[in-house]
């Protein structure tokens, strides 16, 4: 019987020396240094650490810079473009009018837009100017016949002239015959009653010429007043004629166009509006809690496009309509010339400016702290709470009134992350 040998692994066996002292405590130094070196330069970020409460990541908060200077208080609103001069013209007298432009189409001061064809205004003119020629002739007549009457009047105030002349010469000449005792005293006396009765119709006869002559200048001016009446009322169908061509009153674009071509209109029928392009204003609605801030003349600044423009605040609402108050502005100098009707527009108006005082960039801090308190950020990276104070607020930045230095960063964006912790770490 064959007996089998199996190989094992003692061939494979090596023998090792046993390891060396001096090695073994060199590993263990460098061991040791590596684990002091890690100590010494984390022992901040550990003290660090241990000093704060929460840790937040810097990726998640918004810094910035508390800056001393000038702080401009405003509000942004939104406004709509109105025409400040945007007359509608009307329809002065009954008729068909005719309408000589289009809605869009641009017109200039005094360009006939639209007739209204009245025949019956035509003709009441034409009567008129009838009834005038014929006032006229007659008044001119009546002055003929005033001179032709009292030229009558002052020949017989003239004839009573000679008749109290000759009785005087018969007076004279019956005193001399009197004196002479030539004459009868009968004939002496009735000569003196002829010269008395001489000097009482000339008296009459003249203040009749007088009177009559007042009569006349009275009957003539009350025909020149009714002359006049006659031109006022030419003058008047004349200016309603005229005004049966609707012109436009400024330089603009015609807007909507109320009647149609042809159609039959009454007085006073709205018949087109005309926009007025050179002179725009601002229709904005300002949040109700700037109500009692605001104030007729404030400055603005209205955003078209990437362009600035300078407005005013020319009028306020005195009441509140769904929580909001509505204002008017108007362009300072010269405003831009593409704007149209209703279009958007962004308008910064300047409520208030605070010189020399410490302010920073707005946040959500404002919210999240109620604007009490916020966290600044120290030399190690600590961001600490600190109760605060703020005033006068703007579009981009807010008054600090109290607990922040110039110079100091603090946290701006949302304080919920921190928790109320006194203490947050930043960390990278």
């Amino acid at each position: 019987m064959t007996t089998l040998k199996i190989a094992d692994t003692s061939g494979q066996d090596v023998r090792l020396a046993p390891p060396s002292k001096r090695k073994q405590h060199i590993v263990v130094g460098v061991v040791v240094l590596s684990v002091l070196v890690l100590a010494w330069q984390g022992a901040p970020v550990f003290q660090r650490w241990a000093n704060a409460t929460i840790s937040v990541p810097f990726d998640r908060v918004r810094l910035a810079t508390v800056t001393r200077g000038d702080l401009v208080r405003d509000v942004s609103v939104q406004g709509r473009v109105v025409a400040a001069v945007s007359p509608t013209l009307y329809s002065t007298a009954p008729g068909t009018i005719t309408l000589n432009v289009e809605s869009g189409e641009r017109v200039v001061e005094g360009q006939v837009v639209g007739v209204v064809h009245s025949p019956d205004l035509a003709n009441q003119l034409e009567q008129a100017e009838s009834e005038l020629e014929q006032r006229q002739v007659e008044l001119d007549r009546q002055r003929i016949e005033s001179r032709q009457l009292a030229l009558d009047k002052r020949k017989a105030a003239d004839l009573a002239m000679v008749a109290l002349t000759a009785a005087d010469r018969e007076k004279r000449r019956a005193d001399q015959a009197h004196e002479l005792g030539v004459i009868s005293v009968i004939d002496y006396e009735k000569a003196q009653d002829d010269l008395e009765n001489a000097r009482v119709a000339h008296e009459h006869a003249v203040a009749d010429a007088d009177l009559f002559d007042e009569r006349l200048a009275f009957e003539i001016r009350a025909s020149e007043l009714e002359l006049k009446r006659q031109q006022l009322l030419v003058s008047n169908l004349s200016r309603q004629v005229d005004d049966l061509a609707i012109k436009s009153p400024v330089n603009g674009i015609v807007g909507d166009l109320l009647v149609d071509q042809k159609a039959a209109v009454s007085v006073d029928t709205p018949v087109m509006a005309v926009v007025d392009l050179t002179r725009f204003e601002i229709d904005a609605q300002i949040p109700e809690s700037y109500a009692d801030d605001l104030d007729v003349g404030m400055q603005t600044e209205i955003m078209v496009g990437s362009d600035k423009f300078q407005g005013e605040l020319v009028a306020v609402s005195p009441e509140i309509v769904n929580n909001q108050v509505n204002g008017r502005i108007r362009f300072v100098g010269n405003g831009p010339t593409n704007l149209r009707q209703n279009q958007r527009l962004t308008t910064r108006i300047l409520l208030a400016e605070f010189r020399d005082v410490l302010y920073v960039q707005r946040g959500q801090f404002l919210d999240s702290g109620a604007g009490r308190v916020t966290y600044v950020l120290n030399a190690d990276g600590l961001a600490e709470r600190r109760a605060i104070e703020v005033g006068a607020r703007s579009l981009g930045a807010v008054q600090i009134v109290a607990g922040l230095d110039q110079g100091e960063q603090i946290v701006i964006s949302s304080l919920d992350p921190f928790r109320s912790a006194e203490r947050v770490l930043l960390t990278q």
